[in-house]
């Protein structure tokens, strides 16, 4: 006789992924619980990707404003109220985490607000409601948190990401201290709301891990958009002076700033989650082990999203929540495919990528065809500025196929996704060559490259 379990799948976290493996496996019919000792919807919903967005759009007003008055328009000078934006945006958060609870509750799944603790492979405790509860599957989406160096002197006069969507006042001044997306991202918030910002990073360029045209030439329109950018830099102490902050730098450079925020980079979620006691392991880098199907040393036991660390974002946490439950529930052993995801970079101007950098390209397969155009956008041109677009295609030589788009400029996030069908579709250039240009657009240029960039000699 089988073992009897209050649950057939329980889940620990109710993120993106974790609310959408619960629904699934609910609408099967089966037994589902979900713990979740925050809000419902996790990073991305209450403190990542949606509230971000809200920002990113109120702070480009300032320059469509600017593009306004070079198009003929006279406009009154405007003032932004950061106390009627945040009202706004913590009233529209609370309405999507609200959908999310509504979804798990309609699909038949429990919810439980309280942190959930392994106690063992099959048993969960729900810290702080005096219960145990046990499930004959066990999935932990927990997510990631940011991380800061806790050992700085003065770290704790700086905010994170998270607190930087609850201020109570706009500062007039910010340091940004990092050079992934989410540092880039509000460096160009905050620069378009009128702050002072100076984005410091450590290392040579912003964007680690990004095509190197495109790091190069984001950094440059940063700048053009009154960011200061500072790199090789870190911080030796952060001062508390008054009402200011002083950012001293190893290199004996000080910022003098009203706000210090570390956008230093994400941890996986795995505080007092039991699960030492559960037998489940963890990587070296502190993110739970997985197989390629999201199964954790402890055969019962899944993981999925951030908590991982294999690709951090949303759509994939959502895709592996599928495969999960493909995998668990429908007897069909599926897995996602990591291989030409699209991402994006919403700063200012915004960033698209999918496939390889020319980098990753090199190494992979060899010598490479690369084309690439930078040109001053037909909205811009107009008027006189100079801010520029890039576009790039790497190309493997042999098989004539795309293996990386990159593109830094307006609507670049909405281009990658039509442009990762293609990338995914293994075309050729001459595919992407053979469509018919749709003018007058930027994303015609996709499909008019016909110039490759000279190959430089290395050796000289």
């Amino acid at each position: 006789m089988s073992e009897s379990y209050d649950y057939d799948l329980f889940v620990i976290g109710a993120g993106s992924g974790g609310v959408r493996a619960a629904r699934l496996a609910a609408l099967d019919g089966k037994r589902v619980g979900v713990a979740e000792g925050h809000r419902i919807g996790g990073t991305c919903v209450i403190q990542g990707c949606v509230p971000k967005k809200f920002m990113v759009y109120a702070s480009e007003v300032s320059h469509h404003l600017k593009v306004a008055e070079g198009y003929g328009w006279t406009i009154p000078e405007a003032h932004f109220s950061w106390k009627s934006f945040i009202e706004c945006k913590d009233i529209e958060i609370a309405r999507l985490s609200g959908i999310y609870a509504a979804n798990l509750a309609k699909a038949g799944a429990d919810v439980f607000h309280a942190h959930g603790r392994l106690k063992d492979a099959h048993t969960v405790e729900l810290v702080g409601k005096d219960r145990t509860v046990t499930a004959r599957t066990i999935l932990i989406a927990t997510g990631g948190k940011p991380w800061v160096p806790d050992a700085l002197p003065g770290i704790e006069h700086a905010i994170t990401s998270e607190e930087a969507f609850h201020l109570s006042d706009l500062p007039r001044s910010i340091v940004v201290v990092g050079g992934g997306y989410i540092a880039v991202e509000f460096a160009g918030i905050f620069a378009g709301l009128g702050v002072e910002t100076t984005l410091v990073y450590r290392g040579p360029n912003i964007l680690r891990g990004f095509d190197d045209d495109v790091r190069a030439h984001l950094a440059g329109e940063l700048e053009r958009r009154g960011i200061r950018v500072v790199l090789g830099c870190q911080h030796a102490e952060i001062r508390k002076e008054g009402d200011r902050l002083i950012s001293v730098m190893e290199t004996g450079q000080s910022f003098e700033s009203d706000q210090v925020m570390f956008a230093t980079g994400r941890v996986p979620n795995t505080h007092d989650l039991g699960l030492e006691a559960a037998g489940v392991t963890l990587t070296e880098g502190g993110a739970i082990a997985v197989d390629a199907f999201s199964r954790t040393s402890v055969p019962n036991i899944w993981a999925i999203g951030d908590v991982t660390d294999r690709m951090n974002l949303t759509p994939v946490a959502i895709r592996e929540a599928v495969a999960f439950h493909q995998t668990v529930f429908r007897d069909t052993p599926s897995r996602f495919d990591y291989e030409a995801v699209p991402t994006a970079v919403f700063s200012q101007p915004p960033v698209g990528v999918v496939g390889l950098s020319e980098a990753e390209a090199r190494k992979a397969v060899g010598p490479v065809d690369i084309y690439l155009t930078r040109f001053r956008p037909m909205k811009y041109a107009f008027m006189g500025l100079d801010e520029r677009t890039l576009m790039k295609l790497v190309v493997e030589p042999e098989s004539n196929r795309v293996l990386g788009v990159h593109i830094v400029g307006p609507d670049a996030p909405e281009m990658i996704q039509l442009a990762a069908i293609a990338v995914k579709a293994g075309l050729t250039k001459a595919q992407w060559d053979a469509t018919c240009a749709l003018h007058p657009t930027a994303a015609e240029e996709l499909v008019t490259l016909r110039e490759k960039q000279p190959v430089l000699d290395m050796a000289g």
